[in-house]
């Protein structure tokens, strides 16, 4: 049975961002993600992930202005330094918090512009030869244009073609299977194909992204899909709670750590 990740940026929003680490692992999670941790120090959010004996699953690398729209930098042209520091930043809070991998988001752009495609191919193996240094992964998300329109990496075809290309043994993929039907369907073919590349996977009710106990997939099957699959990885709860996160949790009861 996979084990889960509850991700504190979506759940738990009844507590303050530090104090969501006591309160998802009183509800018997034993990894926890999020977006980003860079509005603490990285001291702090360490002292909660060991204080609560919690394995930091995943968080993503600074995304450029979040406040003001933007949505990652990999694919932005003349923003390379700024991409570069980004890389830093990250690092710094992932030795503090032992996390093993980090998402890069491509930023908003077209897939189909080649100085777009080069500048991303660029900064994401730059980035994924500086985590290799350091023992982590570097996982690529494809996102669905209806929650986030314009995003560059919008395909999972097109992200596991440049997986294959770079060929960088910890350039990954994170497969949410939310955005994967959105965008596909189809989701177990895919998830079988794809597999092998596989860094991380993130789950959520299609279509209201809440709970992942109902609506379109049937996450019962999928879950021993992984299973079958051979996949050993965290899978993170990305998703909004349709009211209170602890009224929400019926279908984790029984994935719970004692």
């Amino acid at each position: 049975m996979p084990r889960f990740a509850a991700n504190l940026t979506m759940m738990f929003n009844e507590w303050s961002f530090l104090d969501r680490f006591a309160a998802a692992a009183e509800a018997g999670f034993e990894a926890v993600e999020f977006l980003f941790p860079y509005d603490h120090a990285p001291e702090d959010v360490a002292r909660r992930l060991a204080d609560n004996r919690l394995t930091q699953a995943l968080f993503n690398m600074p995304p450029g202005d979040w406040a003001k729209g933007e949505r990652g930098l990999a694919s932005l042209p003349g923003r390379e330094a700024e991409f570069g520091a980004s890389i830093d930043t990250a690092l710094r809070y992932a030795e503090a918090t032992g996390v093993k991998r980090l998402h890069v988001m491509a930023g908003h752009g077209d897939p189909r512009d080649p100085v777009a495609v080069a500048t991303y191919l660029a900064n994401v193996r730059h980035a994924g030869e500086r985590l290799a240094e350091k023992g982590l992964d570097l996982v690529l998300e494809p996102i669905n244009g209806r929650n986030m329109p314009g995003y560059f990496l919008n395909d999972f075809g097109t992200a596991a073609g440049f997986i294959r290309a770079m060929g960088l043994p910890n350039v990954k993929l994170q497969f949410d299977l939310y955005h994967c039907q959105i965008i596909h369907g189809d989701v177990t073919m895919r998830l079988r194909a794809l597999m092998p590349i596989v860094g991380h996977v993130q789950i959520a009710s299609v279509p209201s992204r809440n709970e992942p106990d109902g609506e379109e997939l049937n996450y019962p099957f999928l879950y021993a899909e992984l299973d079958r699959l051979g996949y050993t990885g965290f899978v993170g709860c990305e998703y909004v709670p349709r009211a209170g996160t602890l009224e929400g949790l019926g279908w984790f009861a029984p994935h719970r750590r004692a």
